[in-house]
């Protein structure tokens, strides 16, 4: 990564840190949010239902001065942690970000606070019984399981399919050709769409522009990057950045 954009990054965390140390505000804890995944990943809707409610008995971050537009950006948040938590426990990688979008959009049509807070645990129970009636785990092998997770694990780093067999000690053609057959959505693929989904935090929680964002996840430029944020989105990443703020 360029050094010039991994010292802006740093900075914008550091400040965002003083910031919600100011405001006595703290995330909530990385075991409550492993707990509400593993929840998830294990199909235990009573167990991921709970652990959500103990996360939402802490204060949320604020993500925006409007404080309808700061909750869906939370809640928009937590739709990604549901994906992940869905595709770790077997859910096809291509059905759950599908299911994503469709509850992403969903979420942009409340005007109730309330109502929308409601549809957080409905998100949770959805993804759950969908990775239940999906049934998918035990045709995922133990080498794609590791895959995906290295993919999750070095989203910013290079993840050329000579990178990933490399690290994996295979042959680049039959580990592309199992990770088709399993997941249903070729390795390249499913690469561009997992960055662009985690790129929307950027877009979101930073003043990056979107060219650095684009480098940031080292798409070969920025007009590519607009081209898959807008294939997977239905929209390009400014527009996307633009309604959040709203």
């Amino acid at each position: 990564m360029d050094q010039k954009l991994q010292k802006k990054i740093i900075n914008q965390f550091y400040k965002a840190r003083i910031e919600n140390h100011q405001n006595e505000y703290l995330h909530p804890s990385y075991l409550l949010e492993k707990k509400l995944v593993t929840a998830i990943r294990l199909q235990n809707e009573k167990e991921a239902v709970k652990a959500l409610q103990e996360i939402n008995k802490q204060e949320r971050a604020k993500l925006s001065s409007n404080s309808l537009r700061s909750l869906k950006n939370s809640i928009i948040c937590s739709c990604t942690i549901f994906t992940r938590a869905a595709i770790e426990g077997g859910l096809q990688p291509e059905t759950a970000y599908n299911l994503s979008d469709v509850l992403i959009q969903e979420i942009e049509t409340f005007e109730d606070m309330e109502k929308l807070e409601a549809f957080e645990y409905s998100m949770v129970l959805t993804f759950i019984q969908t990775l239940k009636k999906e049934q998918l785990a035990p045709k995922y092998s133990l080498l794609v399981k590791n895959v995906i997770s290295y993919i999750h694990e070095h989203i910013l780093d290079d993840l050329s399919l000579g990178t990933i067999s490399a690290n994996f000690y295979i042959n680049p053609s039959y580990l592309s050709s199992i990770f088709k057959k399993e997941t249903g959505t070729a390795l390249t693929e499913y690469i561009n769409r997992k960055k662009v989904e985690e790129s929307k935090y950027f877009l979101l929680h930073s003043e990056m522009t979107i060219s650095e964002i684009s480098a940031l996840f080292r798409f070969c430029n920025q007009s590519y990057y607009t081209s898959l944020f807008k294939k997977y989105t239905g929209m390009t990443p400014k527009k996307f950045r633009e309604i959040q703020v709203m």
